[in-house]
């Protein structure tokens, strides 16, 4: 679906985790201070020019955030150590993005260069958006695509702009209610991509979205929505990093992909945030008939990562597939994985999902699969396979697969596994160090996972498994 460069060792994402760990002092045109009231929505309505209709919607999410409990099945323990009276939840340089490097400020742009963001746009993607905390700082697309009809714009742009397209879509497959964190996103949210391809149209080079949280105590709360007309295909990466600090970082996105009849996108997301961050996002993408919704996902760093990217199967021979993988150290919690709802005839669905955990780290798959009785011919493929590093890491895996009539077919498969002792010393018996060896046995683990990454991932994915290996021995 995509043309990928032939250059294999382009640093596409950065993904070295000391990279990120810098942050620069910025002077904020836009502050909304700390806590979350109704004034706090408010300051966001105004700094952003919202309409009406967009303000009564952010504060009917925040009722329903100020209503609903935390959730107490799962990593509850966790998600009591965000205090979010002390979050700032908008901070922003400035309203506009530049369409140029140089409409960028001079200490956003800074960061971005170090990150190489710049270079990697002049290389190969077809367009970028750069957003340092509240919002995008840049925002720029190829002028072929632009010519073609494709909108990639930030969110607030997008709504302000296109509002016949933008607003018959949003919060349609993510209501503010569906869950707590939906709900704090949909009160408050500021940036994230906005995109529309054309009917029939093919965008062959990648769009991607940089997600850049410089401040300390800070909630970055982007909000994406992508919409494939009939019969389009389109590719979407983004690359989140986040400096190292003692108080807790929060990072609550909502992701909405629409994908019309016989429409594809793929959207890949490779996290590497700091082990300060709380990741607590909301995924899910619709298919219409014979049209395909693609996840590739890769999630590294955080405190704790809750993320389960799921597709609605809406249209006959609609596909849905999620990849993902997930890498937990010490003080790291992974909850991640997938849904797959069947609600049309000859749907199909495949979840691979492959974890490893390092030290004190532990890694959870969560799943759901349902296939009502009335429908025919569906199929659903699960595969999670987990890797154990040290005897005080951990893994679980809690998979809710519900098939109903005798018309259509699931299959499950789930393993747990430890590196092999004889194998390590195979290899250390011919040379190797004991890390070395052992990320070599953590790559061959992924390897068939990381073969369905663009080139420059895949790179980038095993040069960190090795930087996470380094410590791991012992």
């Amino acid at each position: 679906m995509t043309e990928q460069p032939d250059a294999a060792g382009t640093n596409l994402l950065q993904l070295d985790r000391n990279l990120g760990d810098f942050h620069y002092d910025v002077k904020y045109a836009y502050d909304a201070g700390t806590g979350l009231s109704e004034q706090t929505v408010d300051y966001i309505c105004d700094a952003k020019g919202d309409p009406e209709w967009l303000r009564e919607f952010r504060k009917r999410a925040l009722a329903i955030f100020l209503r609903e409990p935390l959730p107490t099945h799962w990593a509850s323990k966790q998600l009591e150590e965000i205090d979010f009276s002390q979050i700032r939840y908008y901070l922003a340089h400035g309203q506009r993005a530049g369409r140029t490097w140089e409409e960028v400020p001079d200490e956003v742009k800074r960061t971005f260069e170090r990150l190489g963001v710049p270079e990697q746009e002049r290389k190969f993607l077809a367009g970028v958006e750069a957003q340092f905390d509240s919002e995008a700082a840049y925002s720029n697309m190829k002028d072929a695509l632009r010519d073609q009809g494709v909108i990639f714009v930030g969110s607030t742009e997008g709504l302000h702009k296109h509002p016949e397209i933008f607003r018959k879509w949003f919060g349609k497959v993510i209501p503010p209610g569906d869950n707590k964190f939906a709900a704090l996103n949909s009160a408050v949210f500021s940036g994230g991509s906005f995109i529309y391809v054309p009917p029939g149209l093919k965008v062959s080079h990648p769009l991607q979205a940089y997600f850049r949280i410089n401040a300390e105590s800070f909630g970055q709360f982007e909000r994406t929505l992508i919409i494939a007309d009939e019969g389009s295909e389109v590719t979407y990466m983004e690359g989140c990093t986040a400096p190292r600090f003692d108080s807790a970082t929060l990072h609550s996105a909502v992701v909405e992909l629409v994908a019309l009849p016989g429409a594809k996108i793929q959207y890949i997301t490779v996290q590497n945030w700091s082990p300060n961050v709380f990741n607590l996002v909301t995924k899910r993408g619709m298919a219409m008939e014979n049209a395909e919704i693609r996840w590739i996902d890769c999630n590294i760093g955080s405190r704790l990562t809750m993320k389960y990217p799921a597709v609605i199967l809406r249209g006959r021979k609609a596909r849905g597939e999620v990849l993902s993988i997930a890498l937990a150290n010490n003080g790291q919690h992974q909850d991640t994985g997938a849904k797959m709802i069947h609600l049309a005839d000859e749907t199909t669905s495949n979840i691979v999902a492959k974890s490893i955990s390092i030290g004190a780290g532990r890694s959870s798959y969560r799943g759901q699969v349902t296939i009502p009785r009335h429908l025919k011919g569906c199929k659903n493929n699960t595969e999670c396979d987990a890797l154990l590093i040290n005897t005080t890491s951990r893994t679980d895996t809690y998979p809710a697969i519900t098939l109903r009539g005798n018309q259509s077919a699931v299959q499950h498969e789930a393993s747990v596994s430890k590196i092999s002792a004889e194998q390590v010393f195979y290899m250390q018996q011919r040379g190797l160090p004991e890390s070395e060896a052992m990320s070599l046995s953590v790559n061959g683990f992924i390897n068939d996972l990381v073969r369905e990454f663009p080139m420059e991932y895949s790179v980038e994915l095993k040069r960190l498994i090795d930087l996470e290996m380094e410590g791991s021995v012992g």
